[in-house]
């Protein structure tokens, strides 16, 4: 068994080997646009360089990167948490590349990192924050039982205007209250 495998995709360390894959997804705007801030290309040595940090990385404040793959072992993205360890709240930031969306991947990926949080590190809320204009990413968090708690107008500026930024929620209770996890 493990732990970080579900029926379609498993989490994993980023390692060396990555670099290429995430140069690729550097150099994807589509995928830079639903971020906080699209940024201008890396370069492979500076890429080099996240990597080699990140594999050298503890897991500490109970904050961690994954590479989320298919169970074919190819990259499909990444998922990423921050905590408010006094609160017990966590958050992430997820993204899988345009070729590999819409195969359930996120959500499986968001689902696992959930678990984890919530029965081995005794946090009692996830928070994450969407773009008003990725109708991909709201339809996820819904599907998923998230509750839309709230939007600051104008926050995220990209493409020239301004966008929403949507916060939803899931608690502990939602979580556990779901039949499929």
């Amino acid at each position: 068994m493990n732990y970080w495998q579900g029926n379609n995709v498993r989490l994993r360390a980023i390692v060396k080997s990555d670099w290429e894959t995430l140069v690729a997804w550097d150099l994807n705007s589509e995928v830079g646009s639903h971020m906080h801030f699209l940024t201008p290309p890396q370069s492979p040595a500076a890429i080099e360089a996240f990597i080699e940090k990140e594999t050298l990385k503890k897991f500490e404040n109970d904050c961690y990167f994954w590479i989320i793959e298919n169970l074919e072992g190819i990259a499909v993205g990444f998922i990423d948490t921050r905590t408010d360890q006094r609160h017990g709240t966590f958050e992430y930031g997820i993204s899988v590349a345009p070729e590999h969306g819409r195969k359930g991947y996120a959500s499986e990926a968001i689902l696992l990192v959930a678990k984890y949080y919530f029965d081995h590190l005794r946090y009692q809320k996830l928070t994450a924050g969407v773009h008003s204009d990725n109708k991909a990413s709201i339809k996820l968090h819904e599907s998923l039982g998230f509750c839309l708690e709230g939007t600051i107008r104008n926050m995220i500026f990209k493409n020239g205007h301004y966008v929403n930024l949507h916060y939803y929620g899931f608690t502990l209770e939602e979580f556990r209250a779901k039949k499929d996890v």
